[in-house]
């Protein structure tokens, strides 16, 4: 039987078939992306309107984080305290110090942004 191929004398070998139908896919994704890659910029705008409605949440989340961790402190603050273990005034520097970081880092991020 006689290959009818104009142009090769051999038929494509198994690998450059496959190489030729991944381009091929490839190249369908690629215009499906193109297209719909024509709106970007309502796209970023809708994602900075989601962000910046859930900020208010985000600082007060912080918050309520920061007064868990300050209850927790204390108490652990309070036992070494009352255990009379000598490096209580660290921990308890530690403890305030990590409680003020949350709720100062909420506040400057909320004045930074302006919301």
């Amino acid at each position: 039987m006689k290959n009818h191929c104009i142009y090769f004398k051999k038929p494509f070998p198994f690998k450059i078939w496959v190489i030729v139908i991944t381009l091929l896919i490839g190249n369908i994704f690629f215009i499906n992306q193109v297209t719909f890659a024509q709106d970007a910029n309502a796209g970023i705008q809708e994602a900075t309107n989601q962000v910046v409605s859930y900020f208010d949440t985000g600082t007060d989340l912080m918050y309520a984080i920061g007064a868990v961790v300050g209850i927790i402190g204390a108490i652990k603050v309070f036992n070494k305290w009352n255990a009379g273990e000598p490096d209580t005034n660290k921990v308890a520097a530690a403890w305030f110090g990590s409680c003020v970081f949350l709720v100062v880092v909420a506040t400057v991020l909320k004045s930074f942004f302006g919301i």
